[in-house]
C-alpha cells in the first residue's frame, strides 16, 4: 500500500470518530436547545406588538357606534316609560375575532348589550303606556271579548306578514270560546289578561278587582298552560289600586295604549289607517279589537309600520329593554 492511500484511510477514520464525538457531546445538544428556545421567545415581543396594535385599532373603530343605556322612568303623561339597552364593544371578544378570523376590519367587533341602571322593575307598579322612544318596534295590541267572526282574518293577516302580536283576552270569552282561544295561542302570539266580564275596573270594589284578575288567569292557564304576565285594563279604566293588585299579588304589568283605532266605533277604514299611520314611532302600542275595520286595514297599518323601520313585535317584547338585532 503506498504511502497516499495509507493517508487518506487515516483521514477518513479520523473524521468518523471526532463526528461521533462531536454528536455525542452534551454542550453541543445545550447549544442547540438554548438556539430554539432564544427563538421561541424572540417571537413572543412581536406577538405582543400586534395584539396591542390591534387593541388600538378596535378602539379606532368603536367609535361612534357605541351607545349609553337609557334608564325607564316616570313620565307625566305616559307614565312608565321602559329603559333601553346601552351598546358597546367587547375589545377581549373582538381581538380574538380578529386573530382567529383573519378579517381585519370594524366588521369584526364584536358588541354586547349593557343594560339600564334603573329597570321598570325598580321603578314599582305603574301603568305603561309605549315602549321606550329609541327601540324602533310596535305593538297592535288585540282585545278580545266579542268579535269572533273576524278573528280568522285577522290571524291569516298577521300570519302572511310573520307578525307575532298580544291578545288580551276576557276570562269569560275564554271559558265560552276555549278553541278559539287556543287557535290564538298555538299561531304563536301571546297571551294577556283582559279582565273576566269586562267591568270598569277603577269603579268596583276590592275583591271585585282581585276576582276579575284572578278568574282570568285561572281559565286561561286551566285552558292554555300559560300564565299572563300582562293585564289591559277594559276600555282603559284604572286607578293605583288596580294597579297596585295586578303588580304585586299577580306579577303583572298594566298595559294601557299611545294609540287607539277607536275600530269598535266602525270607522271608514281608510281614515282608520291614515290616522294610525300618522302616529306609528319608536315603541307605540296600538289598541284594537277584532272587529271589521281592523280585518280590513291591518294589512296596510302592518306595510305602514314596516316601510317606517318599525318592527311589529308582542307588548311584551316592545317594552323590554332589549335591543333588536
Amino acid at each position: 500500500m503506498n504511502k497516499a492511500v495509507t493517508l487518506r484511510i487515516l483521514f477518513t477514520v479520523s473524521c468518523a470518530v471526532l463526528l461521533t464525538l462531536t454528536l455525542n457531546y452534551r454542550p453541543i445538544d445545550q447549544y442547540i436547545e438554548a438556539v430554539k428556545i432564544q427563538s421561541v421567545t424572540a417571537d413572543k415581543p412581536i406577538a405582543g406588538e400586534r395584539d396591542e396594535e390591534l387593541r388600538r385599532k378596535i378602539d379606532e373603530w368603536k367609535q361612534g357606534k357605541e351607545e349609553a343605556p337609557i334608564d325607564a322612568r316616570i313620565d307625566r303623561v305616559w307614565r312608565a316609560i321602559p329603559g333601553y339597552n346601552g351598546l358597546a364593544v367587547n375589545v377581549e371578544a373582538s381581538l380574538e375575532k380578529l386573530k382567529s378570523s383573519g378579517t381585519i376590519g370594524p366588521e369584526a367587533l364584536v358588541f354586547e348589550e349593557i343594560p339600564p341602571a334603573i329597570t321598570l322593575e325598580k321603578l314599582g307598579a305603574h301603568p305603561i303606556y309605549r315602549g321606550n322612544p329609541q327601540k324602533p318596534a310596535i305593538s297592535f295590541m288585540i282585545n278580545v271579548a266579542w268579535g269572533n267572526e273576524y278573528l280568522d282574518a285577522i290571524l291569516d293577516t298577521l300570519d302572511k306578514h310573520h307578525v307575532k302580536t298580544t291578545f288580551f283576552l276576557d276570562g269569560s270569552w275564554v271559558k265560552r270560546y276555549p278553541e278559539l282561544a287556543k287557535k290564538i295561542a298555538e299561531r304563536g302570539h301571546e297571551i294577556g289578561n283582559h279582565a273576566y266580564s269586562h267591568p270598569d275596573m277603577a269603579n268596583i270594589g276590592l275583591e271585585r278587582m282581585r276576582q276579575e284578575i284572578a278568574k282570568t288567569q285561572d281559565v286561561i292557564q286551566k285552558t292554555l298552560g300559560i300564565k299572563p304576565v300582562l293585564f289591559a285594563p277594559p276600555s282603559g279604566s284604572f286607578n293605583q289600586t288596580v294597579v297596585n293588585i295586578a303588580h304585586n299579588e299577580y306579577q303583572m304589568k298594566t298595559i294601557l295604549w299611545t294609540a287607539d283605532t277607536v275600530d269598535w266605533r266602525k270607522p271608514p277604514v281608510d281614515e282608520m289607517v291614515r290616522r294610525i299611520g300618522e302616529k306609528m314611532d319608536n315603541g307605540v302600542l296600538i289598541l284594537m279589537h277584532p272587529t271589521e275595520p281592523t280585518a280590513a286595514g291591518l294589512d296596510r297599518m302592518i306595510q305602514d309600520a314596516k316601510k317606517k323601520g318599525l318592527l311589529p313585535l308582542p307588548v311584551s317584547e316592545v317594552i323590554s329593554s332589549k335591543r333588536l338585532r
